[in-house]
């Protein structure tokens, strides 16, 4: 059994991991700086993760089709962890773009794990726009009548 380490894919995928946790700050930075659940920790470890995990699929992995239940189970797993970052209370319901822009993370893991910059680039510029600017447009809820009690 051969167990030296190839040092050359090392660095691509320590490059690849790298380029996961730069995309994921930018949404990171956002949800911190709402005070949100989810923030400068959660994001980056959401992305790298789902990138590593891709990155044995397809190292380890000798057909697309298993590769393709890594990503299924990564997302699965993206789906579970923004459930719990949606919050229920009386007549209101938040966290939700906190759970689909963690859900749209754990895609630019796996973009960026198949070397497809281009996709994870998007993916997190349009993630982050729809956080930072397009909420500017959104018009304020009118405070509930409801009594706390």
């Amino acid at each position: 059994m051969d167990t030296a380490i190839d040092w050359g894919v090392v660095w691509t995928h320590l490059y690849q991991i790298g380029i996961a946790f730069i995309l994921a700050l930018p949404v990171a930075w956002n949800r911190e700086r709402a005070s949100r659940s989810a923030g400068l920790r959660t994001f980056p470890l959401v992305s790298i993760a789902a990138c590593g995990y891709m990155l044995v699929g397809i190292e380890v992995l000798d057909t697309t089709d298993a590769e393709s239940r890594v990503i299924y189970g990564v997302l699965a797993g993206m789906g579970f962890i923004g459930g719990g970052a949606i919050l229920k209370g009386k007549g209101s319901v938040s966290g939700t773009a906190t759970a689909a822009s963690l859900w749209n993370t754990g895609a630019i893991g796996v973009a960026v794990a198949y070397s497809r910059y281009e996709i994870a680039l998007v993916l997190a510029a349009l993630n982050f726009a729809t956080l930072h600017i397009v909420t500017q447009l959104k018009p304020e809820e009118p405070p509930s009548d409801e009594e706390d009690g």
